[in-house]
């Protein structure tokens, strides 16, 4: 069973994603903030890490950022409010594999995951 973390500091949007996603069939986890990413991943072997950009301390980009400076591979999806190209540009730079806009649509989401999960790192 494919692992997927979520990154958000919405509860309610961590509660759902997780549900819908656990129906279909993922091992699916969440923290809240940027900086607990690093404890996790550091524990828990994950597959996956849907990341929002807009957190209130360590944001998404600065999670980005340290996952490159750390060499910690793993597929990466923003799923974001603040969606615009400038934002979806520099993610790509930084490792990110897919770039998604809230609020989602989870045929697509689900859709993006399958497509980020098969290709090869």
């Amino acid at each position: 069973m494919e692992s997927i973390l979520i990154v958000d500091d919405d509860i309610n949007l961590c509660t759902l994603l997780k549900e819908e996603l656990a129906e279909v069939g993922y091992d699916v986890d969440y923290v809240n903030n940027g900086v607990a990413v690093f404890d996790f991943l550091s524990r828990v072997k994950t597959d996956l890490v849907l990341l929002d950009l807009k957190m209130p301390g360590m944001d998404g980009f600065e999670v980005l950022k340290e996952l490159q400076d750390r060499n910690i591979n793993v597929k990466i999806i923003v799923l974001t409010a603040y969606a615009d190209v400038k934002s979806a540009i520099d993610s790509a730079k930084m490792g990110a594999s897919d770039f998604i806009s809230k609020p989602y649509d989870f045929d697509e989401l689900l859709i993006t995951i399958r497509k980020v999960l098969q290709r090869d790192t």
